[in-house]
């Protein structure tokens, strides 16, 4: 008989066609846990309920591909960020179109709605964030600092900051009764991808590109607590105190950590395989993780009541038979809780931005649209705020895991007297299985051949490694006429910048050419990362180089750092033309490359 699924820690729980092209963006709403918004390339968003196979509702009105989704606490409202840097909020409850706000000059790249009041936050690759008051079509503030895209904002449960998560490497905390920056964290070396704030005590948590989460004291302004070891990008995180424990959950790559903090601990590591996840949500000790990969979306679930949330830590190993205490503040040393009071936001406006519609605005509100597709589950979810029930569903019970193995074992004798009458059943069954092991050993040999090749050339570039020559490593790997393995060797090299020097630059330049033309995603992917790392890092110093005067006497060691430069320059010059190409394309990584393009606009002065 089949296994009991008690058994079960994590299982995917749906996967779904989302849109008609690339999705790009998406959100579980966090008060239910049961509402999906997903953005796509087809300038749509679609309203899901998790585990139910129609969309609900599909919102129209962007003209550029969704970049950027976000529901408001209540999930009554919507808000989509675009491609051209436009905002749209709609009403769920009333299908209809609520507001249409522009004022950014670039991709829209975060998005949160205050926890209770009309207003929303929006950060976009212009580096500039702005506080919207919806009720009056109106940006309230702009908050300048960040220096390249802000790619996540969250507002204090009490309302009265927001943190700013950047490709900076930064994160700013901002007071918005004053309208100015608190205070910055600096301490990561790479692009923070999220920021959460704790839900009652001043602590805050932050994952970034460079596989770190950092856990901030918000009353001292300091970090407290630094977790290393990611298998890959953080990419969601969730802090909790009671009754989910003192924990952070982290999503990453296939994986879900659990950590502790004051002191530091990592309390369990759970498969799953989410790939990158996109977004977490927590409801009926269940954790709810979505990813997205081209049009599909896929959900999956780990039963929280079968992950380690406690023990202590010896040299890395977690003792179970030993409960971890909840820490006892000494003195006057108890963190401060949030107190929940209404927060006024500072109503200045300096680019006089609040004001009438403008007659385009109101044209693409009478645009836009919300086409309810699935009557049932629109009436069931989206009741009017007098009926008296407004969760989804009704009752929110815990999904179910999945059967071990749906192999039902059958006696011999019952078997035999079942197959008996139904012969030509059975022997289409065989040969249909003959068929597809025919299918499957097709290409097999030639398969083989190539990843034997592939194989052969890693471990030769495995020896140049091993003799810390980064640059002869990568010598190598371009020898080999191979871009797979040139791929593989930049994706190790990227996640440490440290590692780059002007000779690699040189070096494999012409090889990004060829990766940002590729016809596959991922090799687009890494040349774009590397391309964006190379102009963080050495556009300064090239720029400084070949516009310093001549210096006086031999100086060899500056030549050839000028040969360098030059040579650099030439082909950052040739890549500018394929990226600002690729940056007017409509697709999935048309927003990398108007990042990128932005980012070599000073090689034309």
């Amino acid at each position: 008989m089949a296994q009991s699924s008690a058994t079960k820690v994590a299982w995917k729980l749906q996967d779904m066609v989302a849109h008609s092209s690339n999705v790009s963006s998406l959100v579980l709403g966090k008060s239910s846990s049961r509402l999906l918004a997903t953005g796509g390339e087809d300038c749509r968003v679609n309203i899901w309920a998790v585990n139910k196979p129609n969309c609900i509702m599909s919102l129209t009105g962007h003209n550029t591909p969704v970049e950027c989704v976000q529901f408001s606490s209540s999930e009554e409202q919507v808000v989509a960020g675009s491609q051209s840097g436009s905002l749209r909020v709609w009403d769920l409850e009333a299908a209809k179109i609520l507001r249409t706000l522009t004022g950014h000059k670039a991709n829209i790249c975060s998005l949160d709605f205050h926890p209770f009041g009309e207003y929303l936050a929006s950060g976009s690759m212009d580096t500039n964030i702005k506080l919207w008051d919806v009720r009056r079509k109106g940006c309230v503030f702009r908050y300048k600092g960040h220096t390249q895209a802000v790619r996540f904002l969250a507002f204090s449960p009490d309302g009265k900051w927001l943190a700013s998560a950047s490709d900076d490497s930064t994160i700013k905390l901002w007071d918005l009764t004053a309208g100015k920056m608190i205070t910055e964290f600096t301490s990561h070396t790479s692009s923070v991808s999220i920021v959460q704030f704790h839900p009652n005590e001043y602590l805050l948590a932050s994952g970034s590109a460079d596989r770190t989460i950092k856990l901030w004291d918000l009353e001292k302004f300091e970090m407290i607590g630094s977790s290393v070891g990611e298998t890959g990008v953080v990419r969601w995180i969730s802090l909790f105190g009671a009754p989910f424990f003192f924990c952070l959950y982290s999503g990453s790559e296939d994986t879900l950590r659990v950590y502790g903090w004051e002191p530091d601990r990592c309390f369990d590591a759970v498969h799953v395989a989410w790939g990158k996840v996109a977004d977490l949500a927590i409801c009926n000790n269940q954790m709810i993780g979505v990813s997205y990969s081209q049009m599909n979306v896929s959900l999956h679930v780990v039963d929280l009541s079968r992950v380690k949330k406690s023990g202590s830590v010896i040299q890395g190993l977690i003792q179970d038979d030993k409960p971890l205490a909840v820490p006892t503040p000494k003195g006057t040393t108890l963190r401060r809780n949030y107190e929940r009071t209404n927060t006024s936001c500072n109503r200045q406006n300096p680019e006089g931005e609040r004001r009438s519609p403008s007659s385009e605005e109101e044209r693409d509100e009478k645009e836009s649209s919300a086409e309810i597709t699935n009557p049932d589950d629109y009436r069931e979810i989206f009741q009017p705020r007098n009926a008296i029930s407004r969760t989804p569903p009704k009752t929110n019970e815990p999904f179910p895991a999945p059967l071990e193995d749906d192999t039902i074992l059958l006696k011999p004798s019952p078997a035999a007297e079942i197959l008996t009458p139904m012969p030509d059943r059975v022997c289409t069954s065989v040969a249909s299985d003959e068929e597809a092991l025919v299918q499957i050993r097709k290409g097999h040999d030639t398969m083989c051949v190539m990843l034997t090749s592939r194989h052969k050339n890693l471990d030769m570039v495995r020896i140049v490694w091993a003799r810390n020559n980064i640059k002869a490593t990568l010598d190598s790997a371009v020898s080999m006429n191979d871009l797979s393995i040139v791929v593989d060797v930049l994706n190790i090299i990227n996640l440490k910048p440290s590692l780059w020097k002007l000779d690699t630059c040189s070096s494999i330049l012409p090889q990004i050419e060829e990766l940002l033309q590729s016809k596959y995603e991922s090799y687009v992917q890494t040349g774009c990362t590397s391309l964006r790392l190379i102009l963080k890092r050495f556009w300064p110093l090239i720029s400084d180089t070949l516009t310093a005067p001549p210096s006086v006497g031999v100086d060899i060691t500056r030549e050839e750092r000028h040969q360098k430069c030059k040579a650099c320059y030439k082909q950052l010059k040739n890549l500018s033309n394929v990226v600002k190409l690729r940056a007017e394309q409509v697709g999935r990584h048309g927003s990398t490359f108007k990042e990128l393009q932005l980012l070599m606009a000073p090689l034309d002065y």
